[in-house]
């Protein structure tokens, strides 16, 4: 046998060796891949709005215990990731999302229509954001309960404190007060529900009241210089944030922004368009949007926690604010409210939401970092609405007030 032939079995033995064992690792290698897209929680191969919806449902089970909460709870930070879970709902069709949502109404209004941990005598304008859950549920469901609930959320608004000149107090311990915070807390809900019930004189009245309340901020709260509108007015000026001249707070707080913002677009979803107060609400959208655009961060593309001061240490790239901004544009763009140049500096916001603010467990579980955990006025312990009281409040992960809008700003740009 020639050397040649004896080495061609040899060769042949070689390259069967090698290629069963490139098959095996090609398959073991196939079979990791398998193995950690089973144990994913999230998958990647979903928008971020689904992505950050389902990692929102693995932190919470159970949506009456968003906000990190050990009992189940009516407050405004449920009403907002369920409009979330509402539209990623609509968006999908996944009956996971509406479940998610109806388990809330479910878990939180009595067979008799009685409302959990509500109380009427509060007088606390963030428990109606809430009832936005109920007005989608209402039509859907047909139960009375969720009517009943309904109608007590309603006259929370007839017997609300004002100030001498119509507008709604805060809550009735923020007495002679009126927050930006306030008008997302109440106006979507006052007008979504006259939409629903209301008709002729009656919701002419309602709708009047609702713009009313946008003009009062204007009229109290904005800066003139900057169009910036402050956190805060106090008509008594009795507070030791006010400022004795105006009534005002002393700082631009991102979320305050970023709550009036979004206000203005939801609210123009239930008004008229034939109501004379439209055209005067867009145009206090126009005005916000450039105010708000000229405070952004030029390198990032997000928003500081005190907006016009970026350059002052110990002031951050706050996430609610920043997700409450691009949604306005968004959403204020899509509906053709705002010049389609603003869908440019939301997309900017957005990305730099994504490369700044948004991390990724291994499991496919999606983070909001960098989030204002609360800030608010006056109250025990006293909080003096100072640079350092905003820029030293909690700083926290994944909190309702940032991933909700996250997930609606997600779904306006369709990622």
């Amino acid at each position: 046998m020639t050397y040649l032939n004896r080495l061609i079995p040899v060769l042949f033995g070689i390259f069967f060796i090698s290629v069963s064992v490139s098959c095996k690792n090609s398959e073991t290698e196939k079979d990791q891949a398998m193995a950690e897209t089973e144990t994913k929680v999230v998958s990647d191969s979903l928008k971020w709005s689904e992505r950050m919806m389902l990692s929102e449902m693995e932190r919470f089970p159970e949506a009456s215990k968003l906000d990190f909460r050990d009992k189940p709870k009516w407050s405004y930070t449920n009403g907002l990731v369920l409009k979330a879970a509402k539209e990623v709902y609509e968006k999908t069709g996944k009956q996971q999302y509406y479940d998610y949502l109806y388990a809330y109404a479910d878990t939180m209004i009595t067979d008799q229509g009685a409302i959990r941990t509500y109380k009427l005598s509060d007088q606390n304008l963030d428990m109606l954001n809430s009832g936005n859950v109920l007005l989608y549920l209402y039509p859907k469901t047909k139960e009375e309960r969720f009517l009943e609930a309904l109608k007590t959320l309603r006259s929370q608004i007839d017997t609300q404190p004002r100030t001498s000149d119509g507008g709604f107090w805060h809550k009735k311990r923020y007495t002679h007060q009126m927050w930006l915070d306030g008008l997302y807390m109440a106006e979507p809900f006052y007008a979504h529900y006259t939409q629903m019930f209301s008709d002729g004189e009656t919701a002419k009245k309602a709708y009047d009241d609702i713009v009313h309340q946008f003009d009062l901020i204007q009229e109290h709260s904005l800066d003139q210089e900057t169009g910036l509108l402050y956190h805060g007015w106090d008509e008594s000026r009795e507070q030791k944030w006010t400022n004795k001249e105006t009534g005002t707070s002393p700082h631009f707080w991102s979320r305050a922004m970023g709550w009036y913002g979004m206000a203005l677009v939801d609210v123009l979803d239930y008004l008229p368009e034939d109501h004379p107060g439209r055209e005067k609400l867009i145009n206090y959208l126009k005005q916000f949007s450039e105010a708000v655009v000229a405070v952004q961060d030029e390198k990032s593309g997000l928003w500081y926690q005190v907006l016009d001061q970026g350059d002052r240490e110990g002031n951050y790239l706050e996430a609610s604010g920043s997700s409450m901004f691009v949604y306005t544009f968004a959403k204020a763009v899509s509906k053709g409210y705002i010049s389609q140049d603003y869908q440019t500096i939301a997309e900017k916001g957005y990305q730099g939401i994504l490369d700044n603010l948004i991390s990724v467990e291994e499991n496919g579980i999606v983070n909001l970092n960098e989030v204002c955990a609360v800030a608010g006025l006056g109250g025990e312990p006293y909080r003096d609405a100072s640079f350092e009281y905003y820029v030293n409040e909690e700083i926290r992960s994944n909190d309702p007030k940032g991933t909700g809008p996250f997930i609606l700003a997600s779904l306006q740009l369709d990622r």
